[in-house]
């Protein structure tokens, strides 16, 4: 599951490690995303979001016996919640940031409505200058979307201990967009009797596309195998 106003692409290097590991693989595209501003901007509410991660997880459960969920940003929390609802059977989470600035917070509930956009500068957090200008990603942000991101945040902080599951979290340690501390809370908050940390040095907050990319995808298809 990829991240706000991202698409598959950013993590399309697990799904490609996890299929050739023998893994049958989803990677869709969450709604709003991998088509214009303008559409992320008239998602109403995170539970659309999330409602589209359970969509996949149930259609794959259908087939298989055992389904996990690896996400990057918004989409490590969306797997927080599947896993604590019980949909998935082992999560990886990768930058997933459980709470914004407070300026941050306290400002995207009204702001949204008086100033719809904002620019998007130097591109996203990724430190491979390749990578990083190759890389998809909507140029602006819908305000309302960040504001629909905090409301997501605040219900994955209300249900983190009810996650059971085996959990690897990954965090780049150059990440500006979600605090590495994140990843330390997640870890210690989470009610899971297997957990792993892996921080990965060279990379900013788009790990599977960053400097340490075939590093994660080794980790997360070692994990779930």
């Amino acid at each position: 599951l990829h991240g706000l106003s991202g698409t598959p692409y950013e993590i399309r290097p697990l799904g490609e490690g996890l299929a050739a590991a023998g893994f049958a693989v989803a990677g869709p595209a969450l709604p709003g995303h991998a088509s214009s501003p303008e559409a992320l901007a008239e998602i109403s509410s995170w539970r659309v979001w999330l409602e589209a991660a359970r969509d996949a997880a149930a259609g794959l459960r259908k087939r298989h016996r055992t389904v996990y969920v690896a996400g990057l940003s918004m989409g490590g929390l969306l797997s927080l919640a599947l896993a604590a609802e019980g949909a998935v059977d082992a999560i990886a989470v990768i930058g997933t940031p459980l709470r914004l600035p407070l300026v941050v917070r306290a400002a995207v509930p009204w702001l949204w409505r008086i100033k719809p956009y904002f620019a998007k500068s130097g591109g996203s957090d990724i430190r491979d200058e390749a990578a990083r200008a190759r890389h998809p990603s909507y140029p602006v942000m819908p305000i309302r979307a960040v504001h629909e991101l905090v409301r997501l945040q605040r219900h994955v902080d209300s249900i983190l201990p009810q996650v059971r599951q085996p959990i690897l979290v990954a965090h780049g340690a150059l990440d500006t967009t979600a605090r590495p501390a994140d990843a330390d809370e997640i870890v210690r908050r989470v009610a899971s009797t297997e957990r792993t940390l892996h921080r990965y040095e060279r990379s900013g907050h788009v790990v599977p596309v960053d400097l340490d990319g075939a590093a994660l995808v080794s980790d997360v298809v070692g994990f779930f195998q």
